[in-house]
């Protein structure tokens, strides 16, 4: 049974446009009488409809203005949608926040859940007594998460001494101190080095596997995605562009696959048909297969005729695919 449901989901805003001078003409005081500013509809979410099951990490891809944070925002009962219908555990965010904020965590990646005037350990005290978790409990979950997140000589240290990397690892502990069901990450390693980054991934990889956590995961580090997410959904204007695998993402677009070569000795270029050789270096040689062609016969020719000692395929970047849409959707495509 799916933990998040969205049916037909929509968000609208209304926006009063700021009036303007028009050819020399000053525009009307905003307060005037009998003078209204104009207004649009911005339809940030648009017919969302999908489903998440348990223990799924999602990631959650869009550029900016797409409806990412919006959507967010509904799912954890902050936003009321203007039309359709959610479920996250069972429950209706709107209706019922108080009880859906025991079966979820979040953690923004540009703003801290946590005091910062306060040490690290106070804070995490403060989030116990906010979520009523019992005192064994709590000394259980805290003592794994200080161990996962290498926070223990950091437990005394205010918020505001902590490096960016650190402060992240103590969101990410404090979202999870109760126990959820289901985490919502927006942009969890922005601005984090590599060895923070890893960490964190690391870390969330090892709360899925152990305790079945769904996450939903915002982010445009799309290594995060490659290193963690099993099903990626794109959103642009509103709207779900993609539901699928990493490979059926790359599969749209319309681009040449390399095909890496390594001959057991050199040889001059090889005349494969309907594949282009593109470089050679002593016995590796470079082949790119156009979209839609077949790695399998290229290998198949290859092999026929000459030993071959290793071989690999690279796929098209997941930042290019991504973008690919992200331009496809902005031209109607």
């Amino acid at each position: 049974m799916a933990v998040i449901e969205l049916d037909g989901v929509e968000k609208h805003f209304t926006v009063r446009k700021r009036a303007r001078a028009d050819r020399g003409v000053a525009a009307p005081p905003t307060g005037k009488a009998g003078y209204r500013r104009p207004r649009t509809v911005v339809r940030a979410v648009d017919g969302l409809t999908f489903a998440i099951e348990p223990a799924e990490i999602v990631g959650y891809l869009g550029p900016n203005g797409a409806g990412k944070s919006t959507t967010v925002k509904m799912l954890t009962g902050i936003l009321v949608p203007s039309a359709g219908r959610i479920r996250v555990a069972g429950l209706d965010p709107s209706r019922d926040r108080v009880a859906l904020a025991r079966k979820v965590g979040v953690v923004f990646g540009q703003r801290t859940t946590l005091w910062w005037d306060l040490p690290l350990r106070d804070s995490f005290d403060l989030v116990r007594r906010l979520y009523r978790v019992d005192a064994p409990r709590y000394r259980r979950n805290l003592d794994r998460l200080v161990g996962l997140l290498e926070l223990a000589d950091l437990l005394d240290t205010p918020v505001r001494q902590l490096s960016l990397g650190q402060r992240m690892r103590g969101d990410l502990a404090a979202a999870l101190l109760h126990d959820p069901e289901i985490v919502y990450l927006d942009e969890p390693t922005i601005g984090l080095d590599v060895v923070s980054k890893a960490a964190v991934r690391e870390f969330l990889e090892s709360i899925n596997r152990e305790r079945g956590t769904t996450v939903l995961l915002t982010t445009h580090d799309l290594g995060d995605v490659e290193r963690l997410c099993s099903r990626v959904m794109v959103i642009d204007h509103g709207r779900l562009a993609f539901d699928g695998d990493l490979a059926g993402l790359r599969s749209l677009v319309p681009s040449e696959r390399v095909v890496v070569v390594d001959l057991a000795v050199p040889q001059p270029p090889l005349v494969v048909a309907g594949v282009r050789a593109s470089r050679t270096d002593g016995p590796r040689q470079w082949f790119m297969v156009p979209a839609g062609g077949s790695v399998a016969d290229l290998v198949t020719q290859i092999v026929a005729g000459h030993e071959v000692s290793d071989l690999t395929v690279e796929e098209p970047a997941i930042e290019d695919v991504v973008s690919f849409l992200y331009r496809r959707g902005a031209h109607g495509g």
